[in-house]
């Protein structure tokens, strides 16, 4: 089934797709006489199997009117997780460039608050600097749960949606880095294990906190809908897609991922207690065409205005106005 959350007559509702039509959950589940809908998409996580047994119930017994697509307020699907963990360098093409590969996932958090809907702007100021879209598949986890196996984190997903992780490289190497020259009585043979040292002479220790460059206002698109996981037969094997006002710019695939998608989501439960809702994003789509030989990174979105739509096999087309809050 496909879920989503729209602002309907002042306030978030959940709607559900049927029989391709979107319509009003609590109206299906009040026209199969199933009483009241959860009221927001955390309540219908946390209802777990129960709750999509009814969800179902009222896909098979309901009736609803079809809302107009076209003119949705669309909100972010999941509006509230607790956390959003992304995974940092996790396209093979390009972790390749990395001095070291740590076997392991890099992680950065998103704040909740950038999270907006489908049709929605991203809104660049005119200190951002270079901004990059990032095509990324999202999944939302089900159930609450730390330090579980690849397996069992299969079995903790709820369901899947599409993501733009933007990116500010402008903030992040302009106000989210700094770099240090540590005296020799300092050093640590960690400090410098993770790349290429150039002579011993090379102290330098640089430090990248993604906080403004992932995290501001409207960087974090997501929707229209979550897929629920019983729909996704191989999240490690979707096509996705991007297009900056209707001319492509990246075709890539997930499995181009370097972590697959449970590696990730078990690997992040050894540090993290995962809250039903909890969203991850796996890694961009990298692999650029026509007049984009660099994919997402060929698109600033810093200078260009226009569309960004992204489509992952299955979960449906997230689209996006850039819009410029200066003269240009």
């Amino acid at each position: 089934m496909k879920l989503a959350t729209i602002n309907h007559q002042g306030k978030p509702v959940l709607a559900i797709r049927k029989s391709n039509a979107t319509v009003l959950l609590a109206e299906l589940y009040e026209s199969a006489g199933l009483g009241s809908a959860p009221a927001d998409m955390n309540s219908f996580i946390e209802g777990g199997d129960a709750e999509m047994a009814r969800a179902r119930d009222a896909l098979e017994k309901g009736q609803a009117t079809p809302l107009d697509e076209t003119s949705l307020d669309w909100l972010p699907p999941q509006p509230r997780p607790s956390k959003i963990l992304g995974v940092a360098f996790n396209n093979m093409g390009i972790r390749k460039s990395a001095h070291r590969d740590p076997g392991v996932p890099n992680f950065f958090l998103k704040a909740p608050s950038c999270l907006t809907g489908h049709n929605k702007p991203i809104i660049m100021e005119d200190y951002y600097g270079e901004t990059i879209p990032e095509l990324e598949l999202a999944a939302v986890i089900g159930k609450r749960c730390s330090k579980i196996s690849v397996e069992a984190a299969k079995d903790a997903i709820f369901g899947f949606t599409i993501i733009n992780d933007v990116t500010s490289h402008g903030m992040k190497f302009g106000m989210d880095s700094i770099a240090t020259t540590r005296e020799p009585d300092l050093l640590r043979p960690h400090h410098l294990a993770w790349r290429n040292r150039h002579g011993e002479d090379d102290r330098d220790v640089y430090f990248v906190y993604h906080t403004r460059s992932k995290a501001s206002d409207t960087f974090g698109p997501m929707g229209p809908f979550i897929t629920t996981a019983d729909e996704v037969e191989n999240p490690d094997a979707l096509e996705v897609k991007g297009w900056f006002d209707g001319e492509p710019f990246a075709v890539d695939s997930t499995a181009s991922y370097r972590f697959k998608v449970a590696e990730v989501i078990a690997e992040a439960s050894r540090f993290f207690t995962l809250e039903p809702g909890d969203v991850f994003c796996f890694g961009t789509s990298a692999k650029g065409v026509g007049n984009f030989p660099n994919g997402h990174r060929s698109v600033n979105m810093h200078k260009l205005a226009g569309t960004i739509d992204i489509e992952i096999e299955g979960l449906g087309r997230l689209s996006n106005p850039v819009v410029h809050n200066w003269k240009v």
